[in-house]
């Protein structure tokens, strides 16, 4: 039977966050964030809890399964991935699943809303982050899906694979790579080269903000001033 169905997804997208400080500070940050889905990105296991089929809500925001469970991601996962897009990071996804066509489902079915609904644009997101013009132009709803421009690896296989294929795909170096999961055995992707983040509770600012240090750190950046 599966363990611990997580709290129940809370995001409303009422309140804009700003984009910490660390994306704009004018030092090194990953080429690369790649997140693990389960527990990561999402409060569930997509291969145990979900019953299919799946059925959005209007808003694209939760889903809701055959037995009328609703499912989602964490909070701050929308401003996460549009402020890490708009720093220039490129996002990928490594999951160990049984279920990865009903995990690219969830990707496709989860919507995330425009930046401004989500990035409060005079706090933080800054010059030199991808704001202006260019970024005006996707400042729309879009499948979550489409944010993982370094490449989706979702299939029941150990993490060392996954990121050996996304190394191949993009041709980013693995010490160039920061990589968030809910699972203290992943770490055996630091043979790799590739830094490891450990989330608790899920994708938040504050374990992005942490894992980026953390990088910095192994890569001998000193902290700005």
């Amino acid at each position: 039977m599966p363990k611990k169905l997580a709290k129940q997804p809370t995001f409303t997208g009422t309140t804009p966050t700003t984009v910490p400080s660390i994306l704009t500070d004018g030092q090194p940050l990953p080429r690369a964030i790649v997140f693990d889905l389960d527990y990561t990105l999402w409060p569930f296991w997509v291969d145990t809890h979900l019953y299919p089929p799946l059925r959005p809500n209007v808003t694209h925001s939760a889903c809701t399964d055959k037995i009328g469970e609703t499912f989602a991601f964490y909070d701050d996962v929308p401003s996460v991935l549009h402020g890490l897009a708009r720093a220039g990071i490129k996002l990928g996804v490594a999951s160990r699943t049984h279920a990865p066509d009903l995990g690219r489902e969830m990707l496709k079915l989860l919507h995330i809303p425009p930046a401004s609904a989500v990035l409060d644009e005079d706090g933080g997101s800054g010059s030199g982050t991808g704001t202006g013009s260019s970024s005006n132009k996707k400042d729309k709803v879009r499948k979550a899906i489409e944010f993982f421009d370094a490449g989706l690896e979702i299939y029941p296989s150990s993490k060392i694979q996954h990121f050996k294929a996304l190394n191949k795909k993009t041709g980013i170096p693995f010490t160039e790579m920061l990589f968030f999961d809910d699972e203290s055995r992943n770490r055996d992707t630091e043979s790799l080269g590739v830094t490891m983040w450990l989330v608790r509770d899920g994708v938040t600012w504050n374990e992005v903000v942490e894992g980026i240090k953390e990088w910095r750190r192994r890569k001998g950046v000193q902290p700005a001033s």
